[in-house]
Formats: structure tokens, sequence, C-alpha cells
């Protein structure tokens, strides 16, 4: 079983989103979808303004994919941050607001799910999804978390997203490691910023 965490609002687990998704295609798993917030990850850290106003921003779409999955089911969740993320990210947009509503027409949900995206009310399942990510990785990280068999890592962090038997590569040498036990960290400074290609 795969686990997938992400935030909406990440170009980083857009990118991931992009290659496990095309890992779906050519290997047998079956991946779960489930929001993390980075927004809740960095309450109370000491943020530039312009981060703390992103931050600000990001709270709508996370917040609105939780009602949705509440409302009417996990099986929303992967169409809805697909309609949510092509618009961010390849589309280069940020009307958040815009973005959610052109989102959950595309994918034939209420209109009125747009209101979850300014309260409070599905904040506890929120951070519940968010926390299970959490426990998994620690909370010195971002998003994506991917896990496999209930072993989870933040990433991969990748630019551009694999394809074909690239990304079914990179899927199997991601599954051997997950099932070393002590194994727990590869980094590298990143060069290059998400490529949407």
């Amino acid at each position: 079983m795969v686990d997938f965490w992400f935030d909406p609002a990440c170009p980083w687990a857009w990118m991931t989103s992009r290659w496990i998704t095309e890992v779906e295609a050519i290997r047998d798993i079956d991946v779960r979808w489930h929001v993390m917030s980075l927004a809740v990850l960095n309450e109370g850290r000491d943020l530039p303004e312009s981060y703390l106003a992103a931050m600000a921003d990001a709270w709508a779409a996370v917040r609105v994919v939780v009602a949705a999955s509440e409302l009417h089911g996990p099986e929303v969740v992967k169409p809805l941050y697909d309609a949510l993320g092509t618009r961010r990210h390849p589309g280069g947009r940020t009307d958040t607001a815009a973005i959610v509503a052109e989102s959950l027409a595309e994918v034939g949900l209420p209109a009125s799910l747009a209101e979850y995206g300014s309260t409070q009310e599905y904040d506890a399942a929120l951070r519940a999804s968010h926390q299970q990510a959490i426990d998994l990785v620690g909370d010195e990280v971002g998003t994506p978390v991917v896990a496999i068999n209930g072993v989870g890592f933040f990433g991969p962090v990748i630019t551009p997203a694999p394809k074909g038997d690239d990304a079914g590569r990179l899927w199997d040498g991601l599954a051997l490691m997950t099932g070393v036990p002590g194994f727990y960290e590869l980094k590298r400074t990143r060069t290059d910023g998400p490529r949407f290609d």
C-alpha cells in the first residue's frame, strides 16, 4: 500500500505527484491520497513576511480538499488535487479563490465547498491527516511524504517528474530503500526549481 501526503500549494509535492501518478500506470500499486499542510507545519515558526503570506493563502485549498473528502468521500481527493494543482503549478496561477471554484466545477463537486476554505470546520480532520505524515517522518520536513507499507519518507523531491521506465526505476529504488530497516535519509542541495515539463 502506498500513501501520499501533499499540500496543494507545494510545487515539489506537485512534481512528485505527477511521478507517482505515472508509476500507478506501470507498476502494481494503489495510492491513497492524503493532505498535509505547510501552514500547520510552519505554525509558530519565525518566517519571512512573504512566506507567512503564502502560508495564510495555503489554508484555503487544503481546507477545501479536506471538506470535499469528509463530505463526498476520499475518492474525490486525487481528482480535486489534480484540478487545483494543474491551475496553480504548470498554470502558474495564484488566484486561489478562482482556482478553487474552477477546480470544484471541473470535478463536479458543489461550488458551496469553497466556503470551507475560510472556516475551521474541518481543521481537526486536516490536522489529523497532517499528523499521520509527521508521525512517519518527523517535523523537520515538508511535502510530499510518501509511505510504502507504512514506512514513510519526505520526498522524493524531483524535477522534472520522471516518465515511463525512468519513473518505474525511481519507484523500484524507493521501494527497495523502504524495505531496509534503519535506512533514514538521502539528500543533496537542489540546484534547479520545479520544471513542469
